[in-house]
Formats: C-alpha cells, sequence, structure tokens
C-alpha cells in the first residue's frame, strides 16, 4: 500500500482537483484505490454524491471508537464510489470538533495509521485529502502518509500558503522517525499571464529540489467533471488537465513519462 496526503494550508489550490484526478487514472490503470476526506468541509464527500451533514458512519466514527479500529467498522464506514476501483471514507462536519473533543485525550494521532494497517491487503494506493489547518486530523494524515503533495495555486499569494506549509511539515519531522519526502505541484497554471510565468519561475527557483517540473494547467473542464460527479479522466481523458495528472501520477509511481512536462 502506498499512501499519499495532498496537504495546502490556503484553500482554492486544487486539492480535491488533485485527490480526484490522480486517483482516476490509478484506477483507470486497474488499482485498487482509497479515498480519505479528512477535511470537515467535506468537498470529496461531496463530489461523489455524499452528504457530510447527513452520513451514518465517515471518519469521525473512526475517532469517537478504540484506537484500534474493529474491521467490520473500517468496512461500515467505507463508501463504493461511482468508480470501478474507487472507494471513499467520507467526511462528516461534526470532525470539526475533533480538536475540542479530543483535547485531553492522548494516542489519537495514529488512529489513521492504524486504520491503514488493517486495510493494508485490500488498497494499493491511498490518498488523504486534508484540512487547511493543523489539528488532531492533519497529523493523523501526514503520520499516515508516505509522502506529501503540496498543491500550489501558480500565482504570488499562494506562495505565502507553501511557506506556512512547509513550516508545518517541519513541525510534524520533529515527531517521525524519519523526514516525510514531499512534491510540491504547480496547479492552475495560466502561460498567458505575466503573473502565473513568473509565479512558476519563481517556485521553479527557489523549491527545485522538491518541485514537479511541470504544472497542471487551468482547464475549465474540471469545472464540469465537478459537476457532473466523475473524475475529468473518466469524463474526458484527453483534455489539457486530465493529461497533465496522468503525466503526474506516472511521476508518483515512477512509470515512464508520456511526454515531457511544461517548460517556462
Amino acid at each position: 500500500m502506498t499512501v499519499w496526503a495532498i496537504a495546502n494550508q490556503k484553500g482554492g489550490v486544487g486539492k480535491t482537483t488533485t485527490v480526484v484526478s490522480l486517483a482516476s487514472h490509478l484506477a483507470r490503470k486497474g488499482h485498487s484505490t482509497l479515498l480519505l476526506d479528512m477535511d470537515p468541509h467535506g468537498s470529496l464527500t461531496t463530489y461523489f454524491g455524499f452528504d457530510p451533514d447527513n452520513i451514518d458512519h465517515s471518519i469521525y466514527t473512526l475517532f469517537q471508537q478504540s484506537d484500534q479500529q474493529p474491521l467490520n467498522a473500517i468496512f461500515k464506514t467505507l463508501k463504493k464510489t461511482n468508480q470501478d476501483n474507487i472507494y471513499l471514507l467520507p467526511a462528516a462536519t461534526a470532525m470539526a470538533t475533533l480538536d475540542r473533543q479530543l483535547s485531553i485525550q492522548s494516542g489519537k494521532g495514529l488512529v489513521i495509521h492504524k486504520t491503514l494497517k488493517q486495510l493494508n491487503e485490500r488498497f494499493e494506493y491511498v490518498l488523504i485529502d486534508c484540512p487547511p489547518m493543523l489539528g488532531v486530523l492533519m497529523v493523523n494524515a501526514l503520520a499516515a502518509c508516505d509522502e506529501l503533495l503540496i498543491p500550489v495555486q501558480t500565482e504570488f499569494l499562494a506562495l505565502k500558503g507553501l511557506e506556512r506549509m512547509l513550516h508545518t511539515l517541519q513541525l510534524i519531522n520533529h515527531s517521525r522517525q524519519h523526514k516525510l519526502p514531499y512534491l510540491i505541484v504547480p496547479t492552475m497554471f495560466d502561460r498567458r499571464t505575466r503573473a502565473g510565468v513568473q509565479t512558476l519561475r519563481k517556485m521553479q527557483k527557489d523549491y527545485e529540489e522538491n518541485l514537479w517540473q511541470d504544472a497542471i494547467p487551468i482547464d475549465t473542464q474540471f469545472r464540469d467533471a465537478s459537476k457532473s460527479g466523475i473524475p475529468l479522466p473518466a469524463l474526458n481523458p484527453e483534455s489539457r488537465g486530465s493529461m497533465a495528472y496522468e503525466r503526474l501520477m506516472k511521476k508518483l509511481t515512477k512509470a515512464p513519462a508520456a511526454k515531457p512536462g511544461q517548460n517556462v
């Protein structure tokens, strides 16, 4: 099982789109894929047609029970999505109260790690959609993952969010035995705008070692896919956005790239 956490402490950078698109490409290759919605806003849960305001079993349920989840409780929480090979552990809006509820309890930083350990033989890939703030949910996600993906919109204000996320990563690394590898993923790139090009160049200069040397382009079809509840790679695999995420998926899985990425 390979586990990726997708996180940024700035909203609107394409976090959920990254989770859904990568998962779709993996699933289309026949890989059994599990998605975790760790954000109380529940965008990923809503994407696949579930209501985070009115759901019986969710990640919130797992935190309310013992640290070592019985497998049948985990399977009750699992939801089959409308896409072959993609399953979901959904969010509930009540997850927003977990930091307050668990503030006096110890050992709650590994709930997700222990849950995934029991699903190790069931899924090949796990993608975790993280909340935009540091708390028990993000701590769980970063403790459970093998690699962190940080989507960053290619505009200057987004660079501040990247700095905050990297500072959070430093804090998390203090409690890990090994530093968590991470990859910065430029998103919403519009090569027609000077601001977009300049921001991407700055990222290439400042974060060269940990930057994906490509970018996810602006593509209005992402909006259409979200409205339909179908990932763009399944809706239109030949779209610019879908093909960019396919290149990212191949980079992450160490498969040969289909074609060179965009250089600026």
